[in-house]
């Protein structure tokens, strides 16, 4: 018997494992036997994991720019605080150096208290001379102006002291009735109370006026009675009397100077409204004025018209004879 065995076996490594192996055995018995393996493994990754991958790289890498980001902006940040720190700090330094160099030269608070009590001492004896000096003025009737005055550190007979307005306009303070011998300031002034009603009515402007009185009469004679003293209106119907009479208006003025005033107004109506105002000026007035009827003659035509007088004698608040 013979034997013939070959037995070969060849490895490659390059990108895998590659197994080749032939069994070769000859016998005499004429049997042939041929065995022959191969194995290929490959260990590449699909696809799909490799964009997995990369996707995730990739937002791995944006993470860290926006994270890089924030960290600068943060030192920027930290830098700008701390050059804020470093000039408080400094300003601080400063202000704790003045304050200390005004501590330094401030004097003692003993000496201030003391001049200042000496002051007020001062002050309230020379306050006390001039009351004294104002109260003796007073009493020989001087009329004092009323912002020099401290009228609870003058002592007077009585201890009463009238407040009055002359015609500068300026408020004086003085003994009650006394006259002032120098005349300073002018004539005392009549106080709002002591004037006629049609006289307090006639310092109105209209718009006070109507907000007053809603009497168109009334408010008529109050613009009336202005017209007759205050130069500044110019539409004065009054004319100058003589004898006992010092002003008059008649009756047919007076109406032609309501539709003056009152436009839109019929000629009836308006002599309507010359009857009401002549009643309101006599109430007002409280009968200070007179009515006196006159015959007057037009165009051959003889006819009585009302007038309204002011007597001479009439006692007018705040006006000379």
């Amino acid at each position: 018997m013979s034997t013939n065995s070959e037995h070969t076996t060849h490895t490659d490594t390059d990108t895998g494992t590659d197994t080749n192996t032939s069994t070769v055995t000859d016998t005499t018995t004429g049997t042939d036997t041929d065995t022959s393996t191969a194995t290929d493994t490959n260990t590449t990754p699909d696809q799909s994991t490799t964009n997995s991958l990369a996707a995730e790289l990739e937002s791995l890498r944006e993470r860290l720019e926006t994270l890089e980001a924030t960290l600068e902006q943060k030192t920027t940040r930290i830098e700008h605080l701390e050059q804020e720190l470093d000039r408080t700090r400094t300003e601080n330094e400063r202000l704790e150096s003045r304050v200390t160099e005004l501590e330094e030269t401030r004097p003692p608070i003993e000496p201030i208290d003391a001049r200042l009590d000496a002051h007020e001492k001062k002050l309230a004896a020379n306050k006390d001379r001039v009351s004294q000096l104002q109260a003796r003025e007073l009493e020989k009737g001087a009329h004092l102006l009323e912002d020099h005055v401290d009228p609870s550190a003058i002592n007077v007979t009585d201890g009463r002291l009238e407040r009055i307005t002359k015609d500068d306009g300026a408020q004086y303070v003085r003994l009650p009735e006394s006259d002032d011998p120098l005349d300073r300031g002018g004539d005392v002034a009549v106080a709002h109370g002591d004037l006629l009603p049609v006289q307090q009515l006639a310092r109105m402007d209209d718009e006070m006026r109507r907000a007053t009185t809603s009497s168109l009469p009334t408010r008529l004679a109050a613009a009336l009675w202005k017209a007759r003293t205050d130069p500044g209106v110019g539409d004065n119907p009054w004319k100058q009397g003589c004898k006992n009479v010092r002003e008059y208006v008649t009756a047919s003025d007076m109406k032609h100077w309501i539709r003056r005033q009152e436009s839109g107004i019929s000629d009836t109506y308006a002599k309507k409204l010359v009857s009401r105002t002549i009643d309101a000026l006599l109430d007002l007035s409280r009968n200070r004025l007179a009515i006196r009827r006159t015959s007057q003659r037009k165009n051959g035509l003889e006819y009585t018209e009302r007038r309204v007088l002011l007597p001479v004698d009439a006692a007018i608040p705040g006006e000379r004879l």
